[in-house]
């Protein structure tokens, strides 16, 4: 059990809205989110041990222990139900505090992420990915992987500011990111993850391809597909007024 709670970013109040970042993100990436939704939720956004203002802590290899973190901190805060979004890896992270907390969690948002970690489809192997971050570090690496995450690449207007997220994590943390995705598998506990599921893709997103999405949509009990066009990986930073509007009618409704 750990000693410290989370970082994490608060604001607004309400129902409280948990934000989970992916591999090499954190809480800043959610900065728009944030602000757009604190006037109806009592949002918060945990930085994962090793990344952003958790950059001093080791991190995780195993998605169940980023998971038991993140419900750490918010029986720290006193949360009892929440709403619950994850991204990417987020995303996987997402699906186990779903499937370990159950009925607490009210609603469920899944962008861009799938029910399996080892994806075979992905840009490039993991094990590529854990060759090249050990040369290159951590910096080199979410500029390298992170321009994957946009249709324009590099040139995106939201990759700076990506770039700069992810070189905050250390690199021992991003080593352990990768050997936890590779060894994880959220299938087994799809069809028990019963509450209301948003499931939102970047239509061009290459890091989770068509197939990982499809079995969320098509196994998850109560889930809906929300495909967002003109977008990638980061589809909240390539078309921010769509993804926020897409999250709203969900939540609101």
């Amino acid at each position: 059990m750990a000693t410290t709670l989370l970082p994490h970013r608060r604001a607004g109040q309400g129902l409280p809205l948990v934000l989970v970042h992916g591999y090499l993100g954190g809480s800043a990436q959610w900065a728009s989110e944030i602000e757009a939704f604190c006037d109806r939720f009592d949002v918060i956004a945990p930085d994962l041990p090793g990344y952003g203002a958790a950059s001093d802590e080791p991190g995780c290899d195993r998605i169940e222990d980023m998971a038991d973190r993140i419900i750490e901190l918010l029986d720290g805060l006193g949360i009892g139900d929440f709403l619950l979004m994850g991204h990417s890896m987020g995303g996987m992270i997402a699906q186990e505090i779903a499937a370990k907390t159950g009925n607490r969690v009210t609603k469920l948002i899944l962008y861009g992420t799938g029910p399996l970690g080892l994806m075979p489809d992905r840009f490039e192997p993991i094990q590529l990915s854990r060759e090249r971050l050990r040369t290159d570090g951590v910096a080199k690496t979410i500029e390298r992987i992170g321009a994957t995450w946009f249709r324009q690449g590099a040139a995106a207007a939201g990759f700076p500011l990506l770039a700069q997220i992810g070189a905050q994590a250390n690199q021992q943390a991003a080593l352990a990111g990768l050997d936890a995705m590779a060894a994880w598998d959220g299938r087994p506990a799809l069809t028990r993850l019963t509450m209301p599921t948003l499931v939102v893709w970047g239509h061009d997103d290459q890091s989770y391809r068509w197939p990982q999405v499809e079995t969320l949509w098509k196994t998850l009990p109560n889930a809906t597909l929300s495909v967002i066009p003109g977008a990638s990986h980061a589809a909240h930073l390539e078309k921010p007024r769509l993804f926020r509007a897409t999250l709203e009618d969900f939540l609101i409704e």
